[in-house]
């Protein structure tokens, strides 16, 4: 006899908004193989995620400045013009979130995010605001898919893991949710997120 589902947990990014680096970066990098240099060796994905965990901006920015002066200005535009990356929300999937909350289920997130770009995602997306609550890894010092993060997140809500399925684009963080006794479904689009759901038993 499966755990009835009675906790559904959402990722945010590429799950209910969309997130790309590249769109204000191809104004300041206009040359394609310079800015996939760039995002490799300069402000990389590990770079990125400390801010995930915690890290200040201006610690970051200083570090990279330090080891790359010539590429000051490139380096402070991540954050100058982060609001360029997430352009738009996912319509599909925020419909079926909202839909979930109307019905009375009990819904959270789970987002690796830095704090200060969390909070003015929340201003410029408001259907952030309608699930019970959040746990956002910069606010924490903690990232997906380290298991102590779900675990923070499940104590923090009162969430039973066998009862909980979490949404995710990222299989290691899906994989993550698994290994922390949560159901876990990978986010590919909102047609299959639908079936996932069905499969267990949620009907959106």
């Amino acid at each position: 006899m499966t755990t009835e589902i009675r906790h559904i947990v959402f990722d945010i990014g590429k799950v209910l908004i969309h997130y790309d680096p590249n769109l204000p970066y191809s104004r300041v990098i206009p040359d394609a193989a310079e800015r996939e240099w760039f995002f490799a060796n300069v402000c990389t994905h590990d770079w990125n995620i400390e801010q995930d965990r915690g890290r200040t901006w201006e610690e970051a920015e200083a570090l990279l400045i330090a080891e790359h002066p010539e590429r000051e200005e490139q380096i402070r535009a991540f954050r100058k013009h982060w609001h360029e990356m997430v352009p738009h929300a996912y319509e599909d999937s925020v419909s079926i979130m909202e839909q979930l909350i109307e019905e009375g289920r009990d819904v959270t997130m789970l987002t690796n995010f830095a704090s200060d770009t969390f909070r003015e995602a929340q201003v410029r997306y408001p259907f952030l605001n309608k699930p019970r609550g959040v746990t956002v890894s910069g606010d924490i010092g903690l990232i997906k898919p380290d298991v102590a993060i779900y675990e923070t997140h499940a104590r923090s809500f009162d969430l039973d893991p066998a009862a909980t399925i979490f949404i995710d684009d990222s299989l290691p963080n899906v994989e993550g949710a698994r290994a922390a006794g949560w159901h876990a479904v990978h986010f590919t689009g909102a047609e299959k997120l639908r079936s996932d759901l069905a499969a267990h038993g949620i009907k959106v």
